[in-house]
């Protein structure tokens, strides 16, 4: 049986720095919160290589005394707790009195500081966490502490550093969150010798928001105060319209510290319920200020997470704040109530343009037309549009014109159509008669909406008539309309190029019965019963299997002006990481400074306006995947989400039957999250429903 013993020194610092240095935004963690604790009114952080090359803090805080500089480096050394009873009234950023002992166990490190008042300084070096002599130096009041070769001793963990531009990112991260922490101090960050931050430490949140997350983030805030017993909630938090692709922009503070709370990510949510758009995430930056001893900082070895001792007052709080702020901004819903008082008369003349987005969610009803001279009508349900989604089908199917007059003459209905190369829309029948333009009987075609009169009869198909074309100037004649057979419906035989044969048609054993709020199709299938079908989760699922199968990469569109794509610094770094994998989904993105990206293509299939909330999302998937492959398919999830038709969106009556199609095939099931794509009543539970069975 083994022996115990105790630890050496040496190998116990290191299994402690392991819990408190994790990476060099750890290390800048620590350091830069050790600074304002010190008082300071400005603070450089200077970092080389991601942080692993070299980390300086520089502050003007109160500096330390030369003979307590050894000590300060020891494990649980610390100037801010006397007593067990200082644990329950925490009001400081760093108590433990682990963080410089951890840094210097792993790294080598150098300290020059002068206590406020006094002309002389002093230096200190320390390596692997063993301390040399401490010497007199010349230095400005404060204290400069520089870290290098981070891990150099500790090689299992520096093999898990990922690359600079990683290290980098996250520690630019962690100095927005503590230069929007504490606004009266002036932070500076220097990366590589380039200025990448700079606050001016006025004291004004919106000073610092605006210098940390940019100036778009910052135009489209709306400012938060409120106050409920000893708990004040201010800040600023984004407008319902502004929704962001992700969650990376709620930046929450408890006593000026940093945190990450599900707690207060729920409350913030929970004020803009029914205010922001589904799958949209608001942003914020929250301060809470509560009594020290409401709330137990040390539950975490980082110190990002934090308990509440009255978590249900805290949550109010939050919830009411964000509430009251939405609700000064002004109701959306008053803008249709002042359109009802305009006069009717002031829209007669108004001409609208739409683009395709307005088109497919409705768009605004145009103002009714004088009129026009009655036509007849024909069968709108039969009618194929000029494209159909993921068919590669010919949308339009015209008579063929070799021998068709001659068997129109006989009586006798063509047996072929042909598919014409560039037809792409055809002129509505001619009124129904007895008789075709030239006295021949009509040509009768099968079209393939199943109709049946009598329940117990058999499904058949309703014949549509249209008169066949003149044999004196085929060229000039209009051509008839025929709806589209598809495909997989025909038995094809190449008789003469070109021409496509008919010789047998099957109709599909369901009948689309409508659709009800512009996202679920109602379909009857033929043996009774009712299927309700979600038409985004359909094509979703659609674009997945396509997305996924596809050897080649989608078809990309050049955007005429670029968009710069404003992330946060983390989501920037992360996509830039990822550019290649970007490329292969149709993105070409390129670096543009501060976080930002600047996009040129995008996939056809994804709207331009859905480039920025596509790249959030991307990056939260990369964030959360952990092999390739899941990264992939995560990516292909929102690539098919995006590019899917939406709830809402007005369908063309061919795409729903495609849908359909894929669905009673049984080809699709789930959509990619996992959800159900069709809910179906059999005619049983349709009769129990209403007590007749």
């Amino acid at each position: 049986m083994p022996h115990i013993q105790q630890l050496e020194s040496h190998v116990a610092d290191l299994i402690a720095a392991g819990e408190v240095v994790e990476r060099p935004a750890s290390v800048v963690k620590e350091l830069v919160e050790n600074a304002v604790d010190a008082g300071s009114s400005a603070v450089v952080v200077e970092i080389r290589r991601g942080g692993m090359g070299m980390i300086r803090v520089t502050d003007n805080g109160c500096g330390i005394a030369p003979e307590e500089l050894p000590t300060a480096f020891l494990r649980h050394a610390t100037s801010k707790l006397r007593t067990e009873e200082d644990l329950g009234k925490i009001g400081t950023l760093g108590f433990r009195g682990e963080a410089l002992a951890a840094i210097s166990a792993v790294s080598r490190v150098d300290i020059l500081t002068r206590q406020t008042g006094t002309t002389e300084g002093a230096a200190l070096h320390l390596e692997g966490g063993v301390p040399g002599a401490v010497e007199p130096a010349g230095a400005p009041e404060g204290t400069t502490i520089t870290v290098r070769d981070l891990f150099y001793n500790t090689p299992a963990r520096l093999k898990f550093m990922r690359k600079d531009s990683a290290e980098t990112a996250a520690v630019n991260g962690l100095m927005q969150h503590l230069a929007l922490s504490h606004p009266d101090i002036s932070f500076k960050f220097i990366k590589d010798g380039v200025e990448a931050l700079l606050t001016p430490g006025d004291g004004k949140l919106d000073s610092a928001v605006y210098a940390a997350l940019g100036r778009d983030f910052a135009r489209g805030l709306v400012p938060v105060s409120g106050s409920g017993g000893d708990i004040t909630v201010s800040g600023f938090v984004t407008a319902p319209l502004m929704g962001r692709g992700s969650r990376s922009m709620q930046v929450f503070f408890v006593n000026g510290r940093f945190i990450k709370s599900q707690l207060l990510t729920a409350a913030l949510e929970e004020g803009y319920r029914n205010q922001i758009m589904k799958g949209k995430f608001p942003g914020c930056v929250l301060s809470v200020t509560l009594p020290v001893t409401a709330v137990d900082v040390n539950v975490h070895p980082a110190k990002t997470q934090v308990k509440f001792a009255r978590e249900h007052d805290v949550f109010d709080a939050v919830y009411h704040t964000v509430l009251d702020a939405l609700g000064k901004t002004g109701a959306p819903a008053a803008a249709p109530a002042q359109e009802a008082r305009l006069p009717a008369a002031s829209r007669q003349d108004f001409f609208q343009t739409m683009d395709a987005k307005t088109f497919r969610q409705g768009g605004a009803k145009p103002a009714p037309q004088p009129a026009a001279p009655a036509r007849p009508a024909w069968n709108t349900e039969l009618r194929a549009p000029a494209r159909v989604a993921d068919s590669g089908q010919t949308s339009f199917y015209q008579t063929k014109r070799s021998e068709s007059a001659a068997q129109g003459a006989l009586g006798r209905a063509p047996a072929s159509v042909t598919s014409p190369p560039d037809t792409q829309q055809s002129s509505p029948p001619a009124p129904s008669c007895n008789k075709g333009a030239l006295g021949r009987p009509p040509v009768s075609v099968t079209a393939p909406r199943a109709e049946r009169t009598d329940p117990s009869a058999p499904w058949t198909s309703a014949p549509v008539s249209v008169p066949a074309e003149k044999t004196t100037s085929p060229e000039s004649a209009p051509r008839p309309f025929v709806p589209a057979i598809p495909p997989e419906r025909l038995k094809l035989t190449e008789d003469l190029p070109g021409q496509t044969t008919v010789l047998e048609t099957k109709e599909a054993p369901w009948r689309i019965a409508g659709e009800v709020l512009r996202t679920y199709i109602i379909c009857e299938s033929e043996d009774g019963s009712v299927w309700l079908i979600d038409k985004h989760a359909a094509h979703e699922r659609m674009n997945f299997d396509k997305l996924k199968n596809a050897q080649e990469p989608p078809m990309r569109q050049t955007l005429l002006a670029p968009i710069a794509a404003e992330l946060s610094r983390e989501d920037g770094a992360l996509l830039l990481e990822n550019l290649p994998l970007l490329e292969q989904f149709g993105f070409a993105c390129e670096d543009f400074g501060a976080g930002a990206l600047l996009v040129r293509e995008v996939p056809a299939d994804i709207d331009a306006a859905d480039t920025v909330p596509t790249l959030e999302e991307f990056a939260e998937r990369l964030r959360t995947g952990r092999s390739p492959d899941e990264k992939r398919e995560a990516l292909l999830h929102t690539m098919a989400c995006k590019a899917a038709i939406k709830g809402g969106w007005v369908s063309d009556p061919a795409e729903l039957r495609v849908l359909v199609d894929r669905v009673q095939s049984g080809e699709i099931k789930y959509c990619p999250h996992g959800r159900p794509v069709a809910v179906k009543l059999t005619k049983y539970e349709l009769e129990k429903m209403f007590k007749r069975a």
